[in-house]
């Protein structure tokens, strides 16, 4: 791996300066319209003028890298690629919640992601980290939590109709039944608040894309995490994204497959 990590992660923190003074303004004043995808999912101009100003900058300062968003597709030939995703919860962002946010990742062709941001301009807060970088919450130090008894867990699940496809959400019900406490925190959100040790693990819906779980990976492992697919594979491509603090993974797995 010849890049300059920590350089990369410098880059990456400006492209989500970037994206910040985009998204945040639209979201305070409300100035956008929204349109419905081919898949019925919702998207604005924000997301679509967010991803061009990103993939615009590294054109720009990284025109050896590729790039893949959400919005507009990919772009360059390189074993790097910046992966992202312009307004993550763009259903939040439109109904004026504000739990949405902007995932950037630089991607390996062999390692996979290798940096990661996640910046939450509404709610006041960015995650970071990466391969060697360690994790970060508005420039703390993070950890994930050290509970090892699903009794004594709090989680967040995101079970959704594609489950039911599956025939799992009786898994789910059985998983939310062993832990002290559950809650729906969605999207990007519930996997953060793993890696910064608020929860203990996270199940996401079935359905995601790259650019939904890129960003998120080296965050939660540089924080101590575990973040697979549904099944336990380590694979930032699938459709599925668990995340916890190691400790509690393979018991979470296991339920969630059994």
């Amino acid at each position: 791996m010849s890049n300059d990590l920590p350089s990369e992660l410098i880059f990456a923190l400006e492209l989500a300066d970037i994206a910040d003074a985009i998204t945040l303004p639209h979201f305070a004043n409300r100035t956008f319209s929204v349109d419905l995808k081919e898949n019925l999912t919702e998207v604005t101009k924000v997301d679509r003028n967010t991803e061009t100003a990103l993939v615009n900058a590294i054109k720009h300062s990284r025109p050896q890298h590729a790039w893949y968003g959400e919005e507009h597709g990919t772009g360059g030939d390189s074993e790097w690629t910046w992966v992202i995703d312009p307004i993550d919860g763009t259903s939040n962002f439109v109904r004026g919640v504000p739990i949405f946010a902007t995932l950037l990742a630089l991607v390996h062709v062999d390692l996979g992601p290798v940096v990661g941001v996640v910046s939450a301009p509404a709610l006041h807060t960015r995650w970071w980290g990466g391969i060697n970088l360690g994790a970060y919450r508005n420039n703390r130090p993070i950890r994930v939590s050290t509970t090892d008894n699903l009794l004594d867990a709090h989680g967040s699940l995101t079970p959704n109709a594609a489950w039911n496809t599956a025939g799992k959400s009786q898994n789910i019900h059985r998983l939310q039944q062993q832990l002290k406490r559950e809650r729906g925190f969605g999207d990007f959100w519930q996997h953060m608040l793993v890696a910064d040790g608020s929860i203990d693990l996270a199940v996401d819906a079935i359905g995601l894309e790259p650019y939904d779980i890129a960003a998120l990976v080296p965050i939660v492992y540089a924080a101590g995490g575990t973040l697979t697919d549904r099944t336990g594979v380590n694979n930032w491509r699938a459709n599925s994204a668990v995340s916890s603090n190691s400790t509690l993974h393979s018991a979470v797995i296991s339920i969630l497959n059994a």
